[in-house]
């Protein structure tokens, strides 16, 4: 893999991980107010707001975000395969894998956006920061429904560990249908 080829998978899942935390951000309902926030919602309202009007937000989410990290992926899948075979792919594989990317983008978020939080938990026990609040808030909704399951161990919550485990074992499934 050359070392454009890097650069470039990096700049695609980072402009499509700018679209994913658009798209949690309303499905989470997290603080609009948060700065965190507020600089993805500035960074993506140029290309979301015209979409906005085309494809409407049902409930809370928001899929005009969704499309356009899809749709990012699977220009990234593109670049990728014209830079190291030097044709592009065909369109319904590169929709395909645009999809699969736009998913292990977002399985990878929440496995490091947990990894943080567990840190953070252990270092930073009762401080604020508008960064932890807000990851917090965007783990809440894939957390809660394993915390309601998972018995009480006191302070210990294992409900990060279970959710890892889903998270590792769903990457695993998407990459073995993307190869």
């Amino acid at each position: 893999m050359s070392s454009l080829s890097i650069i470039l998978d990096f700049v695609f899942r980072l402009a499509c991980l700018l679209f994913l935390a658009r798209f949690l951000l309303q499905a989470c309902g997290a603080d609009f107010y948060n700065p965190i926030s507020q600089a993805v919602v500035k960074g993506t309202d140029l290309i979301c707001a015209p979409l906005r009007k085309i494809i409407k937000p049902f409930k809370n989410l928001d899929f005009a975000s969704f499309l356009v990290a899809w749709l990012v992926s699977a220009l990234g899948v593109v670049a990728f395969s014209y830079l190291a075979f030097g044709t592009p792919p065909s369109a319904l594989s590169a929709v395909w894998a645009g999809m699969i990317k736009t998913l292990l983008v977002l399985l990878q978020f929440y496995k490091w956006t947990i990894i943080i939080l567990v840190i953070a938990s252990f270092i930073a026990q009762g401080s604020y920061h508008p960064a932890l609040a807000l990851l917090n808030q965007l783990v809440e909704p894939v957390m809660a429904p394993i915390r309601k399951v998972l018995p009480s161990l006191g302070p210990l919550d294992l409900s990060p560990m279970v959710v890892l485990l889903i998270i590792i074992l769903l990457e695993d499934i998407l990459i073995r249908s993307y190869i």
